[in-house]
């Protein structure tokens, strides 16, 4: 089964687009080569429930203003998916303007704070450390040296409290249940929303239509399996949800076609592993593989999430017995073609 597009109709600037029974979409924009972001607005009996809330710059408060001015009712609460910035961004900011409280995980709740505050093992210098470990070059790690960490300049502040919610449990809005269904591997505790009665997913970053989501390894879990879990995520929406499920992406078009998607994602990511593999014949780095994953230029930002999802398939390969790793003289590591009877190191 093909993927079907029932809203191919982006909305303008400061629309609000019901796609569902008091559930409304709304599109901001993103100052990337991924240009945009899907907000949500789920109607909660006189009041709203705001899903994501945008990358932190003018253009996107201004749009939210001119939707707030546009509401009937108050803002009851503010659910955040995941911590990254196209999200998290506006939330001290919402609140501010809204009163609204904040829901969300605790893992997307305290990596933010680990990251803003540069703590932990999140942040610039052990990202660095984590690279040149994996064989990027002095100038490329001098760039990101240069640049430090980007967090506190896309989310220029954090809530200091929140209302936590846990994978299974739901949240009642506008006399509906929405399941909480929590995914692994593109952030450590993402929160994508089910509604059963209105069969419809808000799927955050974790199923999208057209691209596949960033899933990189971080120097805080070197060793962690990030696209496993992914994958693992992925098939659990597969396996329990209705294959007429209207899926709300945070990046790309409303669609239909949850299991034929997660089997394109499946081929991707083998597609890819495979050609890594091909490639370890000789023993590799993650920096010498980039050009297999993304064969173009790529700038500072691009360099980290192609490092990040370079290392991320690189761990998968090894935990499955496809590869083995080794730290060179240089103290780089390396991958190489596993050798029969091979087992893996994790």
């Amino acid at each position: 089964m093909s993927l079907h597009y029932p809203h191919p109709e982006i909305p303008a600037p400061a629309e609000t687009r019901e796609v569902a029974p008091g559930v409304y979409w709304v599109r901001m924009p993103l100052p990337f080569q991924l240009d945009h972001i899907n907000l949500w607005l789920l109607r909660d009996g006189s009041g709203w429930v705001i899903v994501d809330t945008g990358f932190a710059d003018e253009a996107t408060r201004a749009s939210w203003k001119a939707i707030l001015a546009g509401l009937d009712g108050p803002v009851n609460r503010l659910v955040v998916t995941h911590f990254h910035p196209d999200h998290m961004g506006l939330a001290t900011w919402l609140q501010a303007e809204t009163g609204a409280a904040l829901w969300t995980t605790t893992g997307e709740f305290l990596t933010a704070h680990a990251v803003w505050q540069e703590i932990g093992g999140h942040g610039a210098r052990f990202m660095v450390e984590q690279f040149r470990q994996h064989g990027l070059d002095a100038e490329r790690l001098a760039k990101f040296e240069k640049r430090g960490s980007g967090y506190t300049k896309a989310v220029p502040d954090l809530p200091q409290h929140y209302n936590r919610i846990m994978g299974g449990e739901s949240l009642a809005i506008g006399g509906r249940d929405w399941r909480v269904m929590v995914g692994h591997g593109h952030s450590p505790e993402h929160a994508a929303l089910y509604c059963r009665e209105l069969g419809v997913l808000i799927s955050g970053d974790m199923l999208l239509p057209r691209i596949s989501t960033n899933i990189s390894v971080f120097a805080v879990t070197p060793d962690a399996d990030a696209l496993g879990w992914f994958l693992a995520s992925l098939d659990v929406m597969a396996e329990e949800l209705p294959e007429e499920t209207l899926v709300l992406p945070s990046h790309g078009l409303p669609f239909t076609g949850i299991r034929a998607r997660v089997e394109a994602l499946h081929a991707h990511h083998e597609e890819r592993l495979h050609a890594l593999e091909q490639e370890c014949e000789a023993p590799k780095s993650a920096a010498g593989l980039l050009a297999t994953l993304f064969p173009r230029a790529l700038d500072t930002h691009q360099t980290m999430f192609a490092m990040g999802e370079a290392i991320a398939h690189l761990n998968h390969l090894e935990q499955a017995g496809r590869l083995s790793r080794h730290i060179d003289a240089a103290g780089v590591i390396r991958f190489s073609r596993a050798t029969r009877g091979t087992t893996p190191a994790h």
